[in-house]
């Protein structure tokens, strides 16, 4: 009998031991490989995998502890998959909390108000470790995988900042950058003036894109959308030069012609009257408020002043004053 005791006092005393150990391992800084490291967790993964890829990403301990804990804490249908960023000083419940949050790598990718969408596609593929899933698509082809057939992409995505998951794809980026363009398309639009001989929403971003492209300083914008406005309404066609250059395409070696403003084409705003049929460039908010929202002024005209703002005129001839002193040299 006096065995059996002491042999029931050994298993106590080894489980309470065994229990202190697990307990204190719990409060302690998980071993890693490096500073930090990252690990990958499939979509439907289970404890079991999921403490394995934490051991197989540079958590240094045994896999069968890690699930232990995570089946402790009873949150195995929350972890969410993904790739995380783990560093020194994380314990096993930090470690948990984040694959319960979704806490992932997060990257961004920057789309510059008045970028082209061909640019646009350069800067996506450029990014860092997002899946190119738009790679082998024609802009065609990824409109449509977008839900928009038949819609040119130009000016159609807004351009911001976007974060994204490590290893996601390209599509929902530009899905994400699609919706937000529409809804302040939308929002611009709501909030026109009553005036304005624009058509449609999306005459309104056409409007824009070219305010975008012309605008050297931000005070500027109403004042160069007024501009247009006012030449839409008596039919005088805008002749802006960012069209022509859109209109040319590849062929645009950075310096623009005489020859490229008489060359008709559809983009070509000195041979054709109204807006172009596309827009051409990605606007951000303060050109569509600009475009609907447009300055209450007479001037039809405006030449760049050399400094980023321009001046503007009412008559053709202080425009041809404006541009021999500030283009040309001449003097007051």
């Amino acid at each position: 009998m006096r065995t059996l005791f002491k042999l029931l006092a050994l298993l106590l005393a080894l489980a309470l031991a065994a229990g202190g150990w697990a307990w204190w391992w719990t409060t302690q800084p998980l071993p890693l490989a490096a500073e930090k490291v990252e690990i990958s967790v499939p979509n439907g993964a289970s404890l079991r995998t999921a403490a394995a890829k934490a051991v197989e990403g540079g958590v240094r301990t045994r896999p069968e502890l890690l699930q232990w804990f995570f089946r402790l804490a009873g949150r195995e249908q929350t972890i969410k998959p993904g790739e995380y960023e783990i560093t020194r000083g994380m314990r096993p419940a930090d470690l948990l909390d984040k694959l319960v949050r979704g806490d992932r790598v997060v990257l961004a990718v920057t789309l510059v108000e008045g970028w082209t969408f061909k640019q646009f596609r350069e800067a996506l593929a450029k990014a860092e470790h997002l899946k190119h899933e738009t790679a082998g698509m024609s802009n065609a082809e990824l409109m449509k995988a977008l839900g928009k057939p038949g819609v040119a992409p130009e000016g159609r995505f807004f351009p911001d900042t976007y974060h994204y998951a490590k290893n996601s794809g390209d599509l929902a980026v530009l899905r994400q950058s699609l919706q937000l363009m529409d809804r302040r398309l939308q929002a611009a639009w709501d909030a026109r003036a009553s005036d304005l001989p624009l058509k449609s929403p999306d005459e309104a971003l056409i409007l824009a894109s070219i305010v975008e492209k012309e605008t050297g300083q931000a005070a500027d914008r109403p004042e160069i959308a007024g501009v247009f406005v006012n030449r839409l309404r008596i039919g005088m066609r805008l002749q802006t030069d960012p069209t022509v250059i859109y209109g040319l395409g590849d062929a645009f070696d950075g310096n623009l012609r005489r020859v490229h403003l008489q060359t008709d084409n559809p983009f070509n705003t000195y041979t054709r009257a109204g807006l172009p049929p596309t827009p051409i460039a990605m606007p951000g908010k303060a050109s569509l408020m600009a475009a609907v929202q447009p300055a209450q002024t007479k001037a039809l005209y405006f030449v760049a002043r050399g400094d980023g703002s321009s001046k503007f005129s009412e008559s053709l001839q202080d425009h041809n004053r404006a541009v021999n002193k500030y283009q040309r040299g001449g003097g007051g």
